[in-house]
């Protein structure tokens, strides 16, 4: 049995939160609406370092998504996607059921990309989805072991600043600088706190595969041990690229500024699992969606012109030290401290705040 829907909102990541918030406190459009979700809690990643590192409860870090749809007057449908097909707006679910919609809006985010693995010598733990993270970190941690983090961008930076003190050795591999496209004021400070908590940082080191208990950058081994942290770049779903919508050569959807897929205009998708010019896949450029996709579902549904999203050229970064404190990046502009750490705190904090309707 099909179940049809006006919009059908897939993934309940940072954009889609944004819209059922906006909806929440002005009138929502027309139609039945429906979010499909995983699960029934939203995960802020933005406090993830911080709840590793003991700062927080995972109740602190989680959006309650009944309540929030139910403000919005949208319905909570709680199961994994196992397909969608472009052409007929259907989406087929985990649990054998089939939903379709006249409009759908994909915001799903990606998954963590890792090396091949040969022999099962060394655990893998990636960072999402956050309670699979969560339960395996605690199972870790009843026998701390030496641990390696993969991936230098911030999420890897954040990790290994919160576990230092939690593993006896630990360290950190990039394939390329670390905090490659922020400030060079930034990395340095970065690099800093990492050598004060022992972090053995090797920069421009891809990790090409797994071999039972080793790590091999090329043919040379360059770590052993038994459990790797993935925190590396994104990595598509399949089901995206396999329902026919226009992806890039990776398999994120293509997109053009009205946040519509340029092959299938009845679907809009954002956040991480979208391809658009100039749109890191950042929670920052999801939250900045979330206004004029909100505005343009709502045009959609009404026969109205869509609005055009501009991404910003600039974005605060602010990457926690595990301490409390942050470091601070901003148009160049470099800084750390316990005021900065305030600074995120009250930030994430107000994001969480903000959706608990």
């Amino acid at each position: 049995m099909t179940h049809h829907y006006d919009l059908l909102l897939i993934g309940a990541g940072h954009a889609h939160l944004g819209v059922l918030r906006r909806w929440a406190l002005v009138e929502r459009p027309p139609g039945r609406i429906a979010l499909l979700s995983a699960g029934p809690v939203a995960w802020y990643s933005g406090m993830l370092p911080g709840l590793l590192a003991g700062r927080h409860a995972p109740e602190d870090c989680q959006i309650e998504l009944q309540s929030l749809c139910r403000a919005a007057k949208v319905e909570l449908i709680i199961s994994p996607v196992e397909g969608l097909s472009a052409a007929q707006q259907q989406v087929q679910l985990a649990d054998g059921r089939t939903l379709d919609a006249s409009w759908l809006s994909l915001n799903v985010g990606a998954q963590v990309s890792a090396p091949p693995q040969h022999g099962d010598a060394m655990h893998l733990l990636a960072v999402k989805p956050f309670d699979e993270l969560l339960a395996g970190w605690q199972q870790w941690q009843r026998a701390p072991q030496p641990m390696a983090i993969l991936g230098g961008g911030a999420a890897g930076v954040e990790l290994a600043l919160a576990l230092a003190g939690k593993v006896p050795q630990l360290a950190l591999f990039c394939a390329g600088h670390l905090l490659d496209g922020l400030s060079p004021g930034i990395r340095l400070r970065a690099l800093g706190q990492l050598r004060q908590h022992a972090v053995d940082v090797r920069e421009d080191c891809p990790i090409s595969r797994v071999d039972n208990d080793r790590l091999l950058s090329g043919n040379e081994p360059v770590w052993r041990g038994q459990r790797l942290l993935l925190a590396s770049g994104a990595k598509a779903f399949a089901w995206p690229a396999h329902s026919g919508l226009g992806c890039d050569e990776r398999g994120f959807v293509l997109i053009a500024p009205t946040l519509q897929s340029y092959t299938h205009p009845t679907i809009f998708a954002v956040g991480d699992c979208a391809n658009l010019p100039g749109a890191r896949k950042s929670g920052v450029y999801a939250v900045r969606q979330g206004p004029v996709l909100a505005a343009n579902l709502n045009a959609a549904l009404r026969g109205l012109p869509l609005q055009r999203y501009r991404p910003q050229r600039q974005s605060l970064a602010l990457l926690a030290t595990g301490d409390g404190g942050a470091l601070l990046d901003w148009h160049g502009y470099s800084a750390d401290g316990q005021l900065y750490g305030r600074w995120k705190d009250f930030l994430d904090k107000g994001f969480i705040q903000r959706h608990r309707l």
